[in-house]
């Protein structure tokens, strides 16, 4: 029997890299669930029950990472979500 490995375009674009980067969203006081769930869903592409998932980890822990990839798409993803109020940074991955 042989087996076969998938593999996606982000794990494909990940693999290419030395070191990917995460986007990490911080807990404010000012931003709703809702409102952090559909920024989560049409930035990150996040589906609904992850948006959701992430949300409540940034709300109980501060913070959670909720993106990994290439450097200059994590900024532009970070700078978006930061364009809707939110609290977004990059950081390396370890």
């Amino acid at each position: 029997m042989e087996i076969q490995h998938i593999i996606s375009p982000e794990t494909l674009e990940l693999t290419a890299l030395d070191s990917p980067w995460e986007v990490v969203l911080h807990n404010d006081d000012v931003n709703t669930f809702p409102w952090v769930i559909d920024s989560l869903i049409e930035i990150c592409e996040h589906n609904q029950l992850q948006a959701e998932q992430c949300s409540m980890i940034v709300h109980y822990k501060g913070k959670c990472s909720v993106k990994l990839g290439a450097e200059t798409k994590m900024m532009a993803l970070a700078r978006a979500l930061c364009d809707r109020g939110l609290s977004a940074t990059i950081t390396e991955a370890a």
